[in-house]
């Protein structure tokens, strides 16, 4: 999967350094979102070590594990680069067992349990200080015909119409804060408040629904595409446990971790195109919250579905 991309978030180091630099000023006059997604691209690129071993890094950020949408995303490049270009993934499972270090490279060695006629499949376990802090099984399908239908599309005011996360965030040094550590390949417009301001409304039942797409141009590559959205899945997913109590994080005593992450992908998109995320929270106990999400197209196509369990702890912070 390297890339011009890529190519170009290497000649712009000088500029912009990665994913953990404050973008603001740094990069003058460049394309600001472009470089974020490029170097997102650049993420995603493992270094192939050996037959069946690749190795990726994390983005220099303050933060004390890796995030979860990134070694899940890694994990799938690693899966995607052992299959057949016909064939496309079509399905996820994966446990988050342990917390990544982002000071270190992560080592990602993947199974090649099955290739048959029509579907191929692949087991990835991350490793870093000789233990496995994360485990992915994911299947490929060739391209067949068959019977159809989706659920309907939820209602959504069009994305260019919402205000940007910078807005939303303007009256809120805590998320403010946040975010100029993680600046963001993936452009998130809220339809709902976002956690940080519902949470002073207090409960809110019902789905939550987000825009969001690559804050740039990206390759054709569709196993990229399908690698952006499993990295971008993971950041708004667990908002739909705590909005059901009232709770934001950075703003209420609470610290999380994802623990499981499932996907089944319907449907063939382009992750820089706008995509509608619709999430909900059905059940939460034992300091575990579970959440499903959907993602549909502007034109009504259901994408691809996604369920997460993560542990929330409330009293106590990250």
């Amino acid at each position: 999967m390297t890339s011009d991309a890529t190519r170009r978030a290497r000649h712009r180091d000088n500029e912009v350094e990665d994913l953990g630099t404050d973008y603001h000023g740094a990069a003058r006059n460049a394309d600001l979102g472009q470089i974020m997604v490029d170097d997102l691209v650049r993420l995603l690129d493992l270094e192939k070590i050996e037959e069946n071993i690749y190795r990726g890094v994390s983005p220099k950020v303050t933060w004390q594990r890796v995030f979860g949408g990134q070694v899940a995303g890694q994990a799938l490049v690693a899966a995607g680069r052992t299959v057949a270009t016909d064939r496309t993934v079509h399905s996820l499972h994966s446990y988050f067992i342990r917390p990544g270090d982002p000071e270190v490279p992560i080592v990602y060695e993947v199974d090649r349990i099955r290739d048959g006629r029509s579907f191929s499949t692949r087991r990835v376990v991350a490793v870093q200080h000789g233990k496995p802090i994360f485990s992915l099984s994911a299947s490929f399908q060739l391209d067949q015909p068959g019977i159809d239908h989706q659920p309907a599309m939820p209602d959504a005011p069009a994305p260019d119409g919402l205000p940007t996360l910078e807005d939303r965030y303007a009256d809120s040094p805590g998320a403010a804060e946040f975010f100029r550590v993680f600046p963001r390949p993936i452009d998130l417009r809220y339809v709902e408040d976002p956690p940080w301001q519902q949470q002073a409304k207090g409960p809110r039942d019902g789905p939550a629904r987000v825009w969001m797409r690559a804050n740039g141009r990206l390759p054709d590559d569709p196993l990229l595409h399908v690698c952006v959205l499993t990295f971008a899945s993971d950041i708004t997913l667990l908002d739909s446990v705590l909005a059901r109590h009232g709770l934001a994080p950075g703003i209420d005593p609470i610290s999380m971790a994802s623990l499981d992450h499932a996907m089944w992908f319907q449907r063939p998109f382009r992750a820089d195109e706008w995509v509608l995320y619709v999430t909900q929270s059905p059940s939460a106990s034992g300091s575990r919250g579970l959440a499903t999400g959907r993602f549909f197209s502007q034109d009504g196509r259901h994408l691809v579905s996604v369920v997460q369990e993560g542990m929330i702890r409330v009293g106590e912070r990250p």
